[in-house]
């Protein structure tokens, strides 16, 4: 087993999925790597894109690196401004939408564990995040 002590990770050559409605994931950070207790990535939206309402098992950190977009969640709906950072305890239901119906938006997610699940509303059907990116 190869002990990794860090890792420089370049978003424009990893490859990057798509998450429907509009938005794409690049994974960063992730056991493959060597995390062991955080993993993160950004997810670009486009014009007018939303993902559909999610809750995960751990915290959540987000921040809007571009654009403009609406984070509802507990039934509110917040306008969200480049660098603006969200904190989203595990299990609560949220969504972001791209304010903009001509320009994208970016965002850079952090979740609080390796293990991190998103469980969509609508559904109930559960999967890991970090297979959701296996490189």
């Amino acid at each position: 087993m190869t002990t990794v002590t860090h890792a420089v990770l370049r978003p424009d050559q990893i490859q990057s999925h798509d998450r429907g409605g509009g938005a794409r994931t690049t994974p960063l950070v992730l056991p493959s790597v060597g995390a062991t207790t955080f993993i993160n990535g950004i997810t670009e939206f486009g014009p007018g894109a939303a993902i559909p309402f999610h809750s995960h098992n751990c915290e959540e950190s987000v921040m809007l690196l571009e654009g403009h977009a609406w984070l509802d969640i507990a039934g509110e709906v917040h306008e969200i401004e480049p660098m603006d950072t969200t904190f989203i305890p595990p299990n609560v239901p949220h969504r972001f939408r791209n304010r903009s119906t001509t320009e994208g938006m970016k965002i850079l997610w952090i979740y609080a564990s390796i293990h991190a699940t998103r469980t969509l509303a609508d559904t109930g059907e559960t999967r890991p995040v970090a297979a959701e990116h296996a490189r």
